[in-house]
C-alpha cells in the first residue's frame, strides 16, 4: 500500500483537524512530524511541519473531505425550526438548543 503526502501546516491542531475529519469518514490516515518543531533552523522547515498522510487509493476521497472541512460545506446549511418547542435554530445544530429534540431528518 502506497501513502502520499494529503496535507501539511504549521499548525499542529490543524493538521490534527484534518487527520480526525478523514478518520471520521473512515479514511486511513497518518499523522506524522508532530515533535518536529524544535528542529527548525536545523532542518528545513518545510520538513518539521506536521503532515496528513493518506492511502493513495483514497487520497480523491481524501482531497474533497480536506476542501470541505477547511471551506465549509459548499451549499449553507438551512435554519430549520425544533419539531418539539419551535425554536429556530441555525443549520449547524442537529439537536435543539432548548428542548434537546433531534434535527428532523
Amino acid at each position: 500500500m502506497a501513502w502520499v503526502r494529503l496535507y501539511q501546516h504549521a499548525n499542529l491542531l490543524v493538521v490534527a483537524h484534518v487527520r480526525n475529519v478523514l478518520e471520521g469518514a473512515g479514511i486511513a490516515c497518518e499523522l506524522r512530524n508532530t515533535t518536529l518543531g524544535g528542529g527548525a533552523g536545523e532542518l528545513p522547515p518545510g520538513d518539521c511541519e506536521p503532515v496528513v498522510w493518506v492511502e493513495s487509493r483514497q487520497l480523491a476521497d481524501a482531497k474533497a473531505l480536506l476542501d470541505e472541512a477547511l471551506a465549509g460545506p459548499s451549499r449553507p446549511l438551512q435554519v430549520w425550526a425544533c419539531p418539539r418547542c419551535h425554536e429556530r435554530l441555525d443549520g449547524v445544530f442537529d439537536a435543539c438548543w432548548q428542548c434537546g429534540a433531534p434535527r428532523p431528518e
